[in-house]
């Protein structure tokens, strides 16, 4: 089937006090905002190279996911405090939608479903870069897309730490996609999209569940970091501070000592960068002082490759 504009935004549908598990939707999405809280981790980074850094989400963004599942099984008390869901767990599941289930162990029985997606805070792009493109029919009332930004503790090494997720209605994300595809975002070409028909929730591996747009030549559809939803959500993590110094400012460092052409211009980076840390007045001396530790590490790591 293919689906022509409509100009009606989608609301949200969520679970309602009538359904018999609402209580535990809302304890679950507490829980998931509560992850940077319980969030540890064996995973330990050292070594790498300065240039290397934005390839990070590649290398442990599944080993992360992985963990966060592991965390919310650890936590049950904080979304099953009166043990009414004790036969039930969070499983991954491979190549299939949605990425997490919580599934009674004994049956097929499924309470709801997380599409779980890892960002790495300090990667080039200063958004999350997931494509979520599974058709609403395949999300079930109670279902999330969940994003966790993380970074290394200190910034260029150490053990990943978590900062609070994104949290969204799996749904409702996969019906303003295809509303700000069609009658929000600007172009010329074809906005029709080709929805599958047949499909409902937790579908198998084999199923077709993607909406495919008629026109996708920047290969965006699904981008929802682009269809502004997440936008006040993206700039209350731009002023995260790591080491006293704002998300952005590490990321606009970083972009630039990775896209640098040589080494003098790679230090003129770091230098800019402890010019800025020195002069800052809202940077607490211990805080300074480890990020000028960092700084000088890097020039180390720059040195190594030389």
């Amino acid at each position: 089937m293919t689906k022509r504009p409509t100009e009606v935004a989608p609301s949200r549908v969520l679970p309602q006090p009538g359904d018999d598990h609402c209580q535990l939707y809302k304890n679950i999405r507490e829980a998931i905002s509560s992850l940077p809280i319980y969030f540890r981790t064996e995973t330990h980074i050292s070594s790498i190279m300065a240039t290397d850094l934005h390839t990070l989400n590649t290398v442990l963004g599944a080993t992360i996911e992985e963990q966060v599942v592991r965390t919310l099984n650890l936590i049950r008390n904080t979304w099953d405090s009166e043990e009414k869901y004790a036969l039930y767990s969070f499983v991954r599941q491979a190549q299939t939608f949605p990425d997490v289930l919580l599934r009674k162990s004994s049956t097929d029985e499924i309470l709801l479903g997380i599409e779980l997606k890892g960002w790495y805070l300090l990667a080039k792009e200063a958004e999350p870069s997931l494509r979520f493109q599974a058709t609403a029919a395949a999300c079930a009332k109670r279902d999330l897309i969940v994003v966790v930004p993380w970074v290394l503790g200190n910034v260029i090494s150490g053990s990943p730490i978590l900062f609070e997720p994104f949290v969204e209605s799996a749904k409702y994300a996969a019906d303003y996609r295809n509303y700000h595809w069609q009658c929000i975002r600007r172009t010329k070409q074809d906005t029709r999209i080709e929805i599958p028909s047949g499909i409902g929730p937790y579908p198998s591996k084999a199923d077709q569940i993607l909406d495919r747009p008629s026109s996708d030549g920047g290969g965006n559809f699904g981008r929802l970091a682009r269809t502004g939803m997440m936008d006040a959500y993206m700039r209350k993590l731009n002023d995260v501070r790591l080491c006293g110094i704002k998300t952005i400012y590490w990321r606009q460092f970083l972009k630039a000592f990775q896209e640098s052409t040589t080494d003098v211009e790679a230090r003129l980076a770091l230098e800019r960068l402890r010019h800025r840390v020195q002069q800052a007045t809202d940077i607490p001396s211990p805080k300074a002082q480890a990020t000028l530790a960092i700084i000088a590490e890097l020039e180390r790591l720059l040195d190594l490759g030389e």
